[in-house]
Protein backbone atom coordinates (compact mmCIF):
# COMPACT_ATOMS: atom_id res chain seq x y z
CA UNK A 1 0.00 0.00 0.00
CA UNK A 2 1.17 3.07 -0.97
CA UNK A 3 1.57 5.70 2.10
CA UNK A 4 1.33 8.95 0.40
CA UNK A 5 -2.02 10.36 -1.51
CA UNK A 6 -3.98 13.37 -1.63
CA UNK A 7 -6.83 13.95 0.58
CA UNK A 8 -8.92 13.26 -2.91
CA UNK A 9 -8.98 9.41 -3.69
CA UNK A 10 -10.33 6.58 -4.49
CA UNK A 11 -9.47 3.09 -1.80
CA UNK A 12 -10.39 -0.08 -2.47
CA UNK A 13 -9.51 -4.07 -2.29
CA UNK A 14 -10.96 -4.58 1.20
CA UNK A 15 -13.73 -4.69 3.09
CA UNK A 16 -15.35 -1.53 4.37
CA UNK A 17 -17.02 -1.55 7.50
CA UNK A 18 -19.46 1.32 8.17
CA UNK A 19 -20.42 1.42 11.39
CA UNK A 20 -23.48 2.59 10.57
CA UNK A 21 -25.22 -0.55 11.88
CA UNK A 22 -27.31 -0.66 9.04
CA UNK A 23 -25.48 -1.25 6.12
CA UNK A 24 -23.81 -4.02 4.68
CA UNK A 25 -20.23 -4.30 4.39
CA UNK A 26 -18.83 -2.50 1.02
CA UNK A 27 -16.57 -2.77 -1.97
CA UNK A 28 -14.79 1.16 -1.55
CA UNK A 29 -14.49 4.62 -0.55
CA UNK A 30 -14.41 7.49 -2.77
CA UNK A 31 -12.84 10.55 -0.71
CA UNK A 32 -12.90 14.10 -2.08
CA UNK A 33 -11.14 16.95 -0.04
CA UNK A 34 -10.99 15.54 2.81
CA UNK A 35 -15.01 13.90 3.26
CA UNK A 36 -16.80 10.55 2.26
CA UNK A 37 -18.06 11.66 -1.44
CA UNK A 38 -19.79 7.84 -2.01
CA UNK A 39 -19.48 4.36 -0.41
CA UNK A 40 -20.53 1.50 -2.35
CA UNK A 41 -19.45 -0.76 -5.31
CA UNK A 42 -15.91 -0.44 -7.26
CA UNK A 43 -17.50 -0.44 -9.62
CA UNK A 44 -20.17 2.38 -8.63
CA UNK A 45 -17.35 4.66 -7.71
CA UNK A 46 -15.25 3.95 -10.81
CA UNK A 47 -18.21 5.59 -12.47
CA UNK A 48 -17.83 9.21 -10.30
CA UNK A 49 -13.90 8.89 -9.92
CA UNK A 50 -11.96 10.39 -12.68
CA UNK A 51 -9.01 8.97 -14.01
CA UNK A 52 -6.41 10.69 -12.53
CA UNK A 53 -7.11 10.32 -9.07
CA UNK A 54 -5.00 8.25 -6.87
CA UNK A 55 -6.31 4.71 -6.39
CA UNK A 56 -5.51 2.86 -3.17
CA UNK A 57 -5.49 -0.75 -2.72
CA UNK A 58 -5.73 -1.72 0.45
CA UNK A 59 -4.99 -5.71 -0.20
CA UNK A 60 -7.29 -7.23 1.08
CA UNK A 61 -7.60 -5.04 4.89
CA UNK A 62 -10.84 -3.99 6.13
CA UNK A 63 -11.35 -0.38 6.72
CA UNK A 64 -13.55 0.68 9.53
CA UNK A 65 -14.06 4.43 10.61
CA UNK A 66 -11.55 6.12 12.91
CA UNK A 67 -11.74 4.89 16.53
CA UNK A 68 -12.92 7.40 19.09
CA UNK A 69 -11.43 7.65 22.55
CA UNK A 70 -13.78 9.34 25.01
CA UNK A 71 -11.64 9.21 27.81
CA UNK A 72 -7.65 8.39 26.65
CA UNK A 73 -5.51 10.77 29.23
CA UNK A 74 -3.44 10.84 26.14
CA UNK A 75 -1.52 14.29 26.96
CA UNK A 76 -1.47 12.96 30.81
CA UNK A 77 0.00 10.04 29.97
CA UNK A 78 2.77 11.00 27.40
CA UNK A 79 3.75 14.06 29.76
CA UNK A 80 4.76 11.28 32.13
CA UNK A 81 6.76 9.24 29.93
CA UNK A 82 7.86 11.34 27.21
CA UNK A 83 10.64 12.56 29.14
CA UNK A 84 11.54 9.79 31.47
CA UNK A 85 13.73 7.26 31.14
CA UNK A 86 11.68 4.36 29.55
CA UNK A 87 12.38 0.98 31.92
CA UNK A 88 8.43 -0.21 31.10
CA UNK A 89 10.20 -3.59 29.57
CA UNK A 90 13.90 -3.05 31.56
CA UNK A 91 15.47 -6.63 31.95
CA UNK A 92 17.32 -6.49 35.04
CA UNK A 93 19.27 -4.08 37.37
CA UNK A 94 22.18 -4.09 35.07
CA UNK A 95 19.37 -3.10 32.02
CA UNK A 96 17.81 0.12 34.15
CA UNK A 97 21.44 0.82 35.18
CA UNK A 98 23.00 0.99 31.74
CA UNK A 99 19.74 3.27 30.96
CA UNK A 100 19.65 5.20 33.00
CA UNK A 101 23.33 6.15 32.83
CA UNK A 102 22.90 6.62 28.81
CA UNK A 103 20.61 9.46 30.21
CA UNK A 104 23.18 10.56 32.24
CA UNK A 105 25.84 11.44 29.84
CA UNK A 106 23.27 13.56 27.71
CA UNK A 107 21.71 15.36 31.01
CA UNK A 108 23.53 18.42 32.90
CA UNK A 109 24.73 17.93 35.94
CA UNK A 110 22.13 18.27 38.88
CA UNK A 111 19.06 17.86 36.75
CA UNK A 112 16.50 15.20 37.85
CA UNK A 113 16.05 12.01 36.07
CA UNK A 114 12.90 10.38 35.84
CA UNK A 115 12.32 7.10 35.11
CA UNK A 116 8.80 4.83 34.30
CA UNK A 117 7.97 2.67 36.35
CA UNK A 118 9.03 -0.90 35.12
CA UNK A 119 5.90 -3.29 33.60
CA UNK A 120 2.93 -2.27 32.15
CA UNK A 121 1.60 0.78 33.35
CA UNK A 122 -0.76 1.44 35.22
CA UNK A 123 -2.14 -1.83 36.49
CA UNK A 124 1.21 -3.88 36.99
CA UNK A 125 -0.64 -6.76 36.25
CA UNK A 126 1.01 -8.45 33.31
CA UNK A 127 4.16 -7.07 34.04
CA UNK A 128 5.75 -5.25 37.29
CA UNK A 129 9.70 -4.53 38.51
CA UNK A 130 8.33 -8.23 40.44
CA UNK A 131 8.83 -10.22 37.05
CA UNK A 132 12.62 -8.52 37.23
CA UNK A 133 15.20 -11.47 37.97
CA UNK A 134 16.15 -9.60 41.23
CA UNK A 135 11.70 -9.46 41.84
CA UNK A 136 12.22 -5.49 43.57
CA UNK A 137 13.98 -2.62 42.01
CA UNK A 138 17.54 -1.22 42.24
CA UNK A 139 18.66 0.26 45.84
CA UNK A 140 20.26 3.59 45.69
CA UNK A 141 23.96 2.18 45.29
CA UNK A 142 23.05 0.57 42.31
CA UNK A 143 21.18 3.91 40.89
CA UNK A 144 24.62 5.93 42.22
CA UNK A 145 26.60 3.55 39.44
CA UNK A 146 24.32 4.82 36.36
CA UNK A 147 24.81 8.84 37.74
CA UNK A 148 26.18 10.00 41.15
CA UNK A 149 25.46 13.76 39.49
CA UNK A 150 21.84 13.60 38.68
CA UNK A 151 19.37 12.58 41.41
CA UNK A 152 17.28 9.26 40.17
CA UNK A 153 13.64 8.93 40.62
CA UNK A 154 12.16 5.30 39.49
CA UNK A 155 8.27 6.33 39.51
CA UNK A 156 5.31 4.45 40.33
CA UNK A 157 2.01 5.40 38.63
CA UNK A 158 -1.43 5.30 39.75
CA UNK A 159 -3.82 2.91 40.45
CA UNK A 160 -1.67 0.52 42.00
CA UNK A 161 -1.57 0.90 46.01
CA UNK A 162 0.88 -0.22 47.79
CA UNK A 163 3.80 0.44 45.34
CA UNK A 164 7.12 0.93 45.13
CA UNK A 165 9.67 3.60 43.93
CA UNK A 166 13.30 3.92 44.01
CA UNK A 167 16.10 6.75 44.38
CA UNK A 168 19.33 7.33 44.37
CA UNK A 169 21.62 9.38 47.19
CA UNK A 170 21.72 12.93 45.34
CA UNK A 171 17.59 12.42 45.49
CA UNK A 172 17.52 11.26 49.13
CA UNK A 173 19.65 14.23 50.06
CA UNK A 174 17.80 16.62 48.38
CA UNK A 175 14.36 15.30 49.56
CA UNK A 176 15.24 15.12 53.20
CA UNK A 177 14.74 11.01 53.10
CA UNK A 178 16.90 9.56 55.66
CA UNK A 179 17.82 7.84 58.95
CA UNK A 180 16.25 10.29 60.97
CA UNK A 181 13.01 8.83 59.53
CA UNK A 182 10.97 6.30 61.18
CA UNK A 183 10.53 2.81 59.10
CA UNK A 184 7.19 3.75 58.57
CA UNK A 185 5.87 7.42 58.44
CA UNK A 186 1.86 7.89 57.32
CA UNK A 187 1.37 5.15 54.80
CA UNK A 188 5.00 5.23 53.12
CA UNK A 189 7.65 2.37 54.26
CA UNK A 190 11.19 3.93 54.29
CA UNK A 191 13.31 0.48 53.72
CA UNK A 192 16.69 -0.42 55.27
CA UNK A 193 19.15 -2.53 54.74
CA UNK A 194 20.82 -5.12 57.52
CA UNK A 195 22.73 -2.03 58.75
CA UNK A 196 19.86 0.33 59.25
CA UNK A 197 20.71 2.20 56.35
CA UNK A 198 18.17 4.39 54.27
CA UNK A 199 18.36 1.91 50.64
CA UNK A 200 16.73 4.44 48.64
CA UNK A 201 13.52 2.31 47.75
CA UNK A 202 10.15 3.55 49.22
CA UNK A 203 6.98 1.24 49.46
CA UNK A 204 3.29 2.37 50.04
CA UNK A 205 1.20 5.10 49.17
CA UNK A 206 3.92 6.22 46.78
CA UNK A 207 1.94 6.61 43.25
CA UNK A 208 2.19 10.26 41.84
CA UNK A 209 -1.31 10.42 41.92
CA UNK A 210 -4.12 9.80 43.55
CA UNK A 211 -2.24 9.89 46.41
CA UNK A 212 -2.63 11.83 50.13
CA UNK A 213 -0.49 10.47 52.30
CA UNK A 214 0.96 13.46 54.13
CA UNK A 215 5.00 12.40 53.66
CA UNK A 216 4.26 11.39 50.31
CA UNK A 217 2.47 14.32 49.26
CA UNK A 218 5.38 16.75 51.06
CA UNK A 219 8.11 14.81 48.86
CA UNK A 220 5.91 15.00 45.27
CA UNK A 221 5.99 18.80 46.61
CA UNK A 222 9.59 19.43 46.24
CA UNK A 223 10.45 17.52 42.83
CA UNK A 224 10.63 19.85 39.58
CA UNK A 225 6.92 20.82 38.49
CA UNK A 226 6.60 20.14 34.63
CA UNK A 227 7.83 23.30 32.06
CA UNK A 228 4.53 24.54 30.17
CA UNK A 229 6.26 23.82 27.13
CA UNK A 230 5.72 20.56 27.93
CA UNK A 231 2.23 20.51 27.41
CA UNK A 232 2.44 20.89 23.34
CA UNK A 233 4.51 18.44 23.13
CA UNK A 234 2.95 15.98 25.09
CA UNK A 235 -0.52 16.65 23.36
CA UNK A 236 1.57 15.42 19.91
CA UNK A 237 2.89 12.47 21.23
CA UNK A 238 -0.45 11.30 23.14
CA UNK A 239 -2.24 11.86 19.74
CA UNK A 240 0.75 9.69 17.82
CA UNK A 241 0.14 6.50 20.55
CA UNK A 242 -3.65 7.34 19.63
CA UNK A 243 -3.17 7.32 15.85
CA UNK A 244 -0.77 4.18 16.31
CA UNK A 245 -3.96 2.42 17.70
CA UNK A 246 -6.27 3.72 15.34
CA UNK A 247 -7.72 6.52 16.51
CA UNK A 248 -8.68 9.28 15.21
CA UNK A 249 -10.72 11.44 17.73
CA UNK A 250 -10.17 12.04 21.37
CA UNK A 251 -12.35 14.02 24.53
CA UNK A 252 -10.28 14.91 26.89
CA UNK A 253 -11.89 16.68 29.99
CA UNK A 254 -10.72 14.94 32.82
CA UNK A 255 -7.68 16.50 35.16
CA UNK A 256 -7.70 19.07 31.82
CA UNK A 257 -6.05 22.44 33.27
CA UNK A 258 -6.10 25.83 31.23
CA UNK A 259 -2.60 25.12 30.20
CA UNK A 260 -3.24 22.08 28.47
CA UNK A 261 -6.73 23.32 27.15
CA UNK A 262 -4.49 26.39 25.44
CA UNK A 263 -1.45 23.41 24.58
CA UNK A 264 -3.99 22.04 22.02
CA UNK A 265 -5.72 25.40 20.72
CA UNK A 266 -1.83 25.78 19.93
CA UNK A 267 -1.61 22.94 18.01
CA UNK A 268 -4.52 24.09 16.30
CA UNK A 269 -3.64 27.42 15.17
CA UNK A 270 0.02 25.54 14.22
CA UNK A 271 -2.22 22.79 11.95
CA UNK A 272 -0.07 19.83 13.79
CA UNK A 273 -3.47 18.15 15.39
CA UNK A 274 -3.38 14.76 14.48
CA UNK A 275 -6.46 13.71 15.70
CA UNK A 276 -9.89 15.45 16.42
CA UNK A 277 -9.93 16.70 19.70
CA UNK A 278 -13.03 17.27 21.86
CA UNK A 279 -11.48 19.05 25.04
CA UNK A 280 -12.82 21.06 28.38
CA UNK A 281 -11.58 21.76 31.45
CA UNK A 282 -11.23 20.15 35.30
CA UNK A 283 -13.38 22.36 37.71
CA UNK A 284 -10.82 21.31 40.48
CA UNK A 285 -8.15 18.40 39.07
CA UNK A 286 -8.15 16.35 41.97
CA UNK A 287 -5.53 13.47 40.86
CA UNK A 288 -2.66 15.62 41.17
CA UNK A 289 -3.18 18.99 42.60
CA UNK A 290 -5.30 17.94 45.82
CA UNK A 291 -5.02 21.17 47.87
CA UNK A 292 -6.84 23.17 45.64
CA UNK A 293 -10.12 23.36 47.06
CA UNK A 294 -12.22 25.95 44.64
CA UNK A 295 -14.34 28.80 46.14
CA UNK A 296 -17.70 29.69 44.36
CA UNK A 297 -16.17 32.27 42.54
CA UNK A 298 -13.87 30.53 41.70
CA UNK A 299 -15.80 27.82 40.15
CA UNK A 300 -18.21 30.76 38.25
CA UNK A 301 -15.16 32.48 36.73
CA UNK A 302 -14.05 28.39 35.35
CA UNK A 303 -17.87 27.79 34.06
CA UNK A 304 -17.53 31.37 32.66
CA UNK A 305 -14.58 31.20 30.82
CA UNK A 306 -15.92 27.85 29.17
CA UNK A 307 -19.40 29.39 28.05
CA UNK A 308 -17.44 32.18 26.17
CA UNK A 309 -14.79 29.22 24.71
CA UNK A 310 -17.09 27.08 24.03
CA UNK A 311 -16.84 26.22 19.84
CA UNK A 312 -18.69 23.50 18.21
CA UNK A 313 -17.99 23.97 14.84
CA UNK A 314 -14.52 23.35 14.16
CA UNK A 315 -13.31 20.36 12.31
CA UNK A 316 -10.79 19.86 14.40
CA UNK A 317 -10.58 21.36 18.22
CA UNK A 318 -13.99 21.50 19.81
CA UNK A 319 -13.79 23.10 23.22
CA UNK A 320 -17.13 22.34 25.54
CA UNK A 321 -18.12 21.78 28.93
CA UNK A 322 -16.62 21.12 32.43
CA UNK A 323 -16.23 17.99 34.72
CA UNK A 324 -16.71 17.28 38.06
CA UNK A 325 -15.02 14.88 40.28
CA UNK A 326 -15.76 14.65 43.91
CA UNK A 327 -14.16 10.85 44.72
CA UNK A 328 -11.39 8.82 43.26
CA UNK A 329 -10.47 4.76 42.83
CA UNK A 330 -10.68 2.09 45.05
CA UNK A 331 -7.37 1.20 45.39
CA UNK A 332 -5.97 4.05 47.42
CA UNK A 333 -9.20 3.36 49.23
CA UNK A 334 -10.85 7.07 48.01
CA UNK A 335 -13.90 5.18 46.55
CA UNK A 336 -16.86 6.20 48.52
CA UNK A 337 -19.27 3.25 49.87
CA UNK A 338 -22.62 3.33 52.00
CA UNK A 339 -20.46 0.11 53.79
CA UNK A 340 -17.28 0.03 55.04
CA UNK A 341 -14.66 -1.75 52.88
CA UNK A 342 -10.67 -3.03 53.14
CA UNK A 343 -8.39 -0.18 53.43
CA UNK A 344 -5.12 -0.16 51.31
CA UNK A 345 -2.96 -0.96 54.35
CA UNK A 346 -5.40 -2.03 56.87
CA UNK A 347 -8.68 -1.26 58.50
CA UNK A 348 -11.73 -0.07 57.46
CA UNK A 349 -12.72 2.90 55.25
CA UNK A 350 -15.90 4.80 54.06
CA UNK A 351 -13.99 6.16 51.26
CA UNK A 352 -13.39 10.12 50.83
CA UNK A 353 -14.50 13.04 48.99
CA UNK A 354 -12.95 15.34 47.59
CA UNK A 355 -14.65 18.35 47.65
CA UNK A 356 -17.55 19.34 49.85
CA UNK A 357 -21.40 18.90 48.44
CA UNK A 358 -21.81 22.82 48.33
CA UNK A 359 -19.15 22.67 45.36
CA UNK A 360 -21.32 20.02 43.75
CA UNK A 361 -24.43 22.15 43.89
CA UNK A 362 -22.63 25.26 42.52
CA UNK A 363 -21.20 23.64 39.78
CA UNK A 364 -24.92 21.55 38.98
CA UNK A 365 -26.74 25.04 39.35
CA UNK A 366 -23.89 27.30 37.66
CA UNK A 367 -23.97 24.95 34.62
CA UNK A 368 -27.28 25.10 34.13
CA UNK A 369 -28.18 28.73 34.35
CA UNK A 370 -25.27 29.32 31.69
CA UNK A 371 -25.86 25.89 29.56
CA UNK A 372 -22.08 24.72 29.76
CA UNK A 373 -22.40 20.72 29.40
CA UNK A 374 -21.33 19.22 32.40
CA UNK A 375 -19.63 16.33 33.11
CA UNK A 376 -20.19 14.44 35.94
CA UNK A 377 -17.35 11.64 37.67
CA UNK A 378 -19.67 9.43 39.39
CA UNK A 379 -18.14 6.03 40.54
CA UNK A 380 -20.32 4.59 43.09
CA UNK A 381 -23.94 4.58 44.41
CA UNK A 382 -23.05 7.07 47.24
CA UNK A 383 -21.60 9.72 44.09
CA UNK A 384 -25.14 8.84 42.09
CA UNK A 385 -27.42 9.01 44.80
CA UNK A 386 -26.00 12.92 45.83
CA UNK A 387 -25.83 13.46 42.40
CA UNK A 388 -29.24 13.11 41.81
CA UNK A 389 -30.54 14.48 44.54
CA UNK A 390 -28.61 17.91 43.57
CA UNK A 391 -30.64 18.00 40.15
CA UNK A 392 -33.78 17.39 41.98
CA UNK A 393 -32.87 19.59 44.54
CA UNK A 394 -32.08 22.51 42.52
CA UNK A 395 -34.72 21.88 40.07
CA UNK A 396 -32.56 21.91 36.67
CA UNK A 397 -33.85 18.47 35.08
CA UNK A 398 -34.24 19.85 31.84
CA UNK A 399 -30.94 21.20 31.41
CA UNK A 400 -29.46 18.13 32.03
CA UNK A 401 -31.50 16.61 29.31
CA UNK A 402 -31.17 19.56 27.16
CA UNK A 403 -27.20 19.45 26.92
CA UNK A 404 -27.17 15.69 27.68
CA UNK A 405 -24.46 15.50 30.55
CA UNK A 406 -22.27 12.99 30.68
CA UNK A 407 -21.65 10.19 33.55
CA UNK A 408 -17.99 9.31 33.55
CA UNK A 409 -16.15 6.30 34.89
CA UNK A 410 -19.25 4.51 35.98
CA UNK A 411 -17.91 2.10 37.90
CA UNK A 412 -20.44 0.59 40.12
CA UNK A 413 -23.59 1.49 38.89
CA UNK A 414 -26.55 -0.15 40.32
CA UNK A 415 -30.05 -0.55 38.73
CA UNK A 416 -31.60 2.76 40.56
CA UNK A 417 -28.12 4.33 39.37
CA UNK A 418 -29.06 3.41 35.70
CA UNK A 419 -32.59 4.09 35.88
CA UNK A 420 -31.84 7.87 36.41
CA UNK A 421 -28.92 8.09 34.44
CA UNK A 422 -32.12 7.16 31.85
CA UNK A 423 -34.53 8.80 33.49
CA UNK A 424 -32.36 12.65 32.45
CA UNK A 425 -31.15 11.54 29.57
CA UNK A 426 -27.14 11.33 30.25
CA UNK A 427 -24.80 9.87 28.49
CA UNK A 428 -21.61 8.06 29.48
CA UNK A 429 -18.16 7.36 28.89
CA UNK A 430 -16.36 4.71 30.39
CA UNK A 431 -13.75 1.63 30.11
CA UNK A 432 -14.19 -1.77 30.51
CA UNK A 433 -10.05 -1.25 31.01
CA UNK A 434 -11.43 -0.76 34.74
CA UNK A 435 -13.69 -4.05 35.16
CA UNK A 436 -10.43 -6.20 34.16
CA UNK A 437 -7.70 -4.31 35.81
CA UNK A 438 -9.68 -4.31 39.45
CA UNK A 439 -12.20 -6.62 39.36
CA UNK A 440 -10.05 -8.86 41.50
CA UNK A 441 -9.73 -6.26 43.77
CA UNK A 442 -13.16 -5.27 44.19
CA UNK A 443 -14.09 -8.60 45.13
CA UNK A 444 -11.18 -8.46 48.04
CA UNK A 445 -11.57 -5.21 49.19
CA UNK A 446 -15.91 -5.10 49.17
CA UNK A 447 -16.88 -8.34 47.84
CA UNK A 448 -18.50 -11.07 45.33
CA UNK A 449 -21.19 -9.00 44.56
CA UNK A 450 -19.64 -6.07 43.26
CA UNK A 451 -19.38 -7.97 40.35
CA UNK A 452 -22.75 -7.34 39.46
CA UNK A 453 -22.74 -4.00 39.27
CA UNK A 454 -19.07 -3.18 37.86
CA UNK A 455 -19.08 -1.59 34.93
CA UNK A 456 -22.19 -3.29 33.76
CA UNK A 457 -22.31 -2.37 30.23
CA UNK A 458 -25.04 -4.62 29.48
CA UNK A 459 -27.35 -2.71 31.77
CA UNK A 460 -26.49 0.42 30.45
CA UNK A 461 -27.25 -0.45 27.12
CA UNK A 462 -30.40 -1.63 28.47
CA UNK A 463 -31.67 1.42 30.30
CA UNK A 464 -31.37 3.37 26.75
CA UNK A 465 -27.96 4.95 27.73
CA UNK A 466 -25.19 5.72 25.05
CA UNK A 467 -22.33 4.82 26.10
CA UNK A 468 -18.47 5.75 24.78
CA UNK A 469 -15.66 3.82 25.43
CA UNK A 470 -12.27 4.76 26.90
CA UNK A 471 -8.94 3.16 27.42
CA UNK A 472 -8.02 5.02 30.08
CA UNK A 473 -5.91 3.45 32.29
CA UNK A 474 -5.72 0.81 29.61
CA UNK A 475 -5.32 -1.95 27.98
CA UNK A 476 -4.10 0.77 25.59
CA UNK A 477 -5.78 -1.07 22.64
CA UNK A 478 -9.28 -0.44 21.47
CA UNK A 479 -9.35 -3.84 20.21
CA UNK A 480 -8.60 -5.23 23.67
CA UNK A 481 -11.52 -2.76 25.29
CA UNK A 482 -13.62 -4.42 22.49
CA UNK A 483 -12.68 -8.27 23.38
CA UNK A 484 -13.08 -7.16 27.08
CA UNK A 485 -16.13 -5.92 26.98
CA UNK A 486 -17.43 -9.10 25.19
CA UNK A 487 -15.47 -11.35 27.48
CA UNK A 488 -15.67 -9.23 30.75
CA UNK A 489 -12.37 -11.25 32.14
CA UNK A 490 -10.45 -10.14 35.21
CA UNK A 491 -6.47 -9.67 34.84
CA UNK A 492 -5.31 -11.25 37.76
CA UNK A 493 -7.70 -14.01 38.15
CA UNK A 494 -8.18 -14.96 34.60
CA UNK A 495 -11.86 -15.87 35.67
CA UNK A 496 -14.70 -14.46 33.87
CA UNK A 497 -17.99 -11.95 34.66
CA UNK A 498 -20.90 -13.03 32.89
CA UNK A 499 -23.51 -11.80 34.98
CA UNK A 500 -26.56 -10.54 33.31
CA UNK A 501 -25.51 -7.00 34.22
CA UNK A 502 -22.41 -7.47 31.86
CA UNK A 503 -21.59 -8.79 28.26
CA UNK A 504 -22.17 -6.92 25.68
CA UNK A 505 -22.50 -7.69 21.65
CA UNK A 506 -19.58 -7.33 19.18
CA UNK A 507 -21.25 -4.98 17.31
CA UNK A 508 -22.26 -3.00 20.67
CA UNK A 509 -18.38 -2.84 21.52
CA UNK A 510 -17.21 -1.33 18.43
CA UNK A 511 -20.20 1.26 18.88
CA UNK A 512 -18.75 2.25 21.81
CA UNK A 513 -15.99 3.57 19.83
CA UNK A 514 -17.33 4.94 16.91
CA UNK A 515 -20.92 5.49 16.04
CA UNK A 516 -22.16 5.54 19.66
CA UNK A 517 -19.28 7.78 20.93
CA UNK A 518 -19.78 10.08 18.15
CA UNK A 519 -23.42 10.61 19.87
CA UNK A 520 -21.77 10.94 23.24
CA UNK A 521 -19.52 13.75 21.90
CA UNK A 522 -22.39 15.50 19.70
CA UNK A 523 -20.20 15.28 16.97
CA UNK A 524 -21.56 14.61 13.65
CA UNK A 525 -19.17 13.49 10.47
CA UNK A 526 -16.88 11.23 12.73
CA UNK A 527 -17.81 7.54 13.81
CA UNK A 528 -19.23 5.85 11.09
CA UNK A 529 -18.43 6.06 7.23
CA UNK A 530 -21.21 7.64 5.15
CA UNK A 531 -21.62 10.72 2.45
CA UNK A 532 -19.95 14.10 3.91
CA UNK A 533 -18.51 12.38 7.32
CA UNK A 534 -15.03 13.34 7.53
CA UNK A 535 -12.12 10.78 6.04
CA UNK A 536 -10.83 9.47 9.07
CA UNK A 537 -10.33 5.56 8.87
CA UNK A 538 -8.69 2.77 10.48
CA UNK A 539 -7.17 0.16 8.12
CA UNK A 540 -6.48 -3.09 9.50
CA UNK A 541 -4.99 -6.45 8.69
CA UNK A 542 -8.42 -8.36 9.97
CA UNK A 543 -12.09 -7.63 10.12
CA UNK A 544 -12.81 -7.22 13.96
CA UNK A 545 -16.53 -8.25 13.29
CA UNK A 546 -15.36 -11.22 12.12
CA UNK A 547 -12.39 -12.64 14.21
CA UNK A 548 -12.97 -15.29 17.03
CA UNK A 549 -12.62 -12.86 20.01
CA UNK A 550 -9.21 -14.45 21.28
CA UNK A 551 -7.73 -12.88 17.74
CA UNK A 552 -9.35 -9.17 18.89
CA UNK A 553 -6.08 -8.22 20.34
CA UNK A 554 -3.80 -9.50 17.60
CA UNK A 555 -5.01 -7.37 14.98
CA UNK A 556 -2.85 -4.83 13.49
CA UNK A 557 -3.36 -1.58 12.70
CA UNK A 558 -1.92 -0.69 9.13
CA UNK A 559 -2.50 2.79 8.62
CA UNK A 560 -4.49 5.70 10.35
CA UNK A 561 -5.89 7.98 7.87
CA UNK A 562 -7.25 11.42 9.74
CA UNK A 563 -9.02 13.82 6.85
CA UNK A 564 -7.59 12.14 4.52
CA UNK A 565 -4.19 12.24 5.09
CA UNK A 566 -2.22 9.14 6.87
CA UNK A 567 -1.10 10.09 10.07
CA UNK A 568 0.16 6.08 10.68
CA UNK A 569 1.60 3.93 8.78
CA UNK A 570 2.93 0.32 9.62
CA UNK A 571 4.58 1.15 12.75
CA UNK A 572 5.62 4.57 12.20
CA UNK A 573 3.60 8.72 12.75
CA UNK A 574 4.52 11.23 10.32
Amino acid sequence: MSNNHSNTFLMHGGRVQTCDFRTPPQEAIFVRDGKVAAVGTLADLEKVAKPNIDRIDVEGATILPGFIDTHPHSMHFAALTIAAVDLSDAQSHDDIIARIRARAASTPPGEWIFCTPVGEAHYYIRRSYRDLPEGTLPNRWQLDQATDKHPVFIQAYAPKQPNMVAFNSLALGQLGISEVLPRRVCDVWIDRDSEDRVTGILRGAVTNYYTRDPLWLQILSKLPPPPPALWPVAAQAGMAEMNSIGVTSIFEIHAMTPDQLAAYQALRRDGKLTCRVLAGLDVADQAFNVHFQPSDTQIRDLIDFMRASTTLTDDWLRIEGVLLCRTGPCNPGFLRMYEPIKAPFGGETYGLEFLPRRVEETVVRYCAETGVRLSALLATPPDFDDFFSTINKLGVQEAVALKRWIVQHAILVNENSARNMSKYGMCCTTSKGFHWGKGDLYCERIGEHALNDLVPLRRLLDHGIKVGGGTDWGPKSVLEQIQLAETCELAGSGRKNLHRTQPISRAEAIGMFTKDAAEVLGWDGIGSIKVDSHADFAIMDEDPFEVPVDNLPKIQVLRTIVGGQTVFAAGKTR
